[in-house]
């Protein structure tokens, strides 16, 4: 939902519509804080949720008292996040990565007392990141209130957040649409896993692989969000060369690093599965799975920063339409067909993820190549 933040704030600091922002960051939380309450309820009967799509009985009860002390971060998560897009979108990035890397620490420090110390287990772990988020949001917002770099961006809560409130609605639900739908394909893939004959040996794997995949992902995402902020800039700027250019630079750089991954993957290999993990089993079927890895390393070199393309230009309900194709009508049910019937197991699994995100990128390629960006600085978001 956030995301819709970088869109709209970014393209009005571009155009120089400097107080219009803080209302878009007032009013991006009253939804959030919307969507926060009704998360709640699935937090609190996550139980039940767990248990329906197929958890024993024993993991949805500690996954429950996770989700619990989770609640809090919820509404961490709903003042947070557009506070930092709000951030992000003047080109405020600093500030944020010393806040974060300060909690960050604090946050070691808290999990280890609540966990090791206390002995508070999971709920102690969980209430810990709930706690830990107050602070970031605490800290983000002090900075937004005291800060003369925000002086004209924020100019106090106001009432007009609360108009307009429907079509900003509308942005918002395509960016949770978009972005939750590529979500939970790839959190999917280790769910469906577990099903798979000796599951055990397949979760292993494909856990081991999806994390470095997730930090490589994460790494990643920071490119995303500089192709967001400086596109949607640029278009409100008017400045449709500089808006072409900014994509070709992001993507070029992007690539270039990720290729360098990939290398060091495709090098590495084994080295990376027994990192994790001493188990023969584990460590064949999880090499097996590197070939795998490194193509989607590969592809998170452009899939996540032509979204992040879109988020800017404000495509999000195109690309909720794309990843909807692509993901659960194509990818999905190839991984299955392969996984399950064709007897490749996880690997075939995976292959479905790897076609259901070549198809998104190629997609989002000729979606970019072939935008008009005259046209688009005409009509922004």
């Amino acid at each position: 939902m956030a995301s819709a933040v970088q869109t709209v704030c970014g393209q009005a600091y571009g155009a120089k519509k400097y107080a219009a922002m803080g209302i878009i960051c007032q009013r991006a939380i009253v939804l959030h804080i919307g969507a926060s309450v009704i998360l709640t309820f699935l937090y609190w009967y996550s139980d039940t949720v767990l248990q329906a799509i197929g958890q024993s009985a024993s993991i949805a009860e500690q996954g429950q008292v996770f989700a619990r002390g989770l609640i809090p971060q919820l509404y961490a998560f709903a003042i947070s996040c557009p506070m930092q897009r709000f951030l992000q979108a003047q080109n405020i990035v600093n500030p944020l990565a010393y806040i974060s890397v300060g909690v960050f620490l604090l946050h070691i420090l808290l999990s280890w007392l609540a966990v090791d110390v206390l002995g508070y287990g999971l709920l102690g772990a969980s209430l810990t990141l709930s706690l830990s988020w107050w602070i970031l949001t605490i800290l983000n917002g002090l900075y937004i209130v005291l800060s003369p770099s925000c002086k004209e961006t924020w100019t106090g809560l106001s009432t007009k957040a609360l108009k307009g409130i429907w079509p900003y609605f509308k942005i918002t639900a395509a960016s949770a649409v978009m972005l939750c739908l590529e979500i939970w394909y790839n959190q999917g893939l280790v769910l469906i896993s577990g099903l798979l004959p000796n599951a055990a040996i397949a979760l292993d794997s494909i856990s081991i692989c999806m994390n470095y995949w997730n930090w490589d992902i994460n790494f990643v995402l920071g490119f995303s969000a500089a192709a967001s902020v400086r596109v949607s800039n640029e278009l409100g700027a008017g400045h449709p060369k500089l808006t072409k250019f900014s994509v070709i630079v992001v993507n070029a750089t992007s690539i270039f690093i990720s290729t360098v991954f990939t290398a060091i993957v495709i090098i590495c290999r084994s080295l990376l599965i027994k990192a994790f993990s001493t188990d023969a089993e584990v460590i064949q079927a999880g090499s097996s799975l590197i070939p795998l890895l490194a193509i989607s390393i590969f592809l998170n070199g452009i899939q996540p920063i032509l979204s992040g393309v879109a988020i800017g230009s404000g495509w999000q309900h195109i690309v909720a339409y794309v990843n909807l194709t692509t993901y659960y009508i194509i990818g999905l049910p190839i991984g299955c067909v392969l996984g399950f019937k064709i007897g490749l197991g996880v690997e075939g699994i995976w292959w479905g993820m790897v076609v259901g995100v070549l198809l998104q990128t190629i997609t989002l390629i000729i979606l970019t190549a072939r935008t008009n960006w005259d046209l688009e600085v005409i009509n922004p978001q």
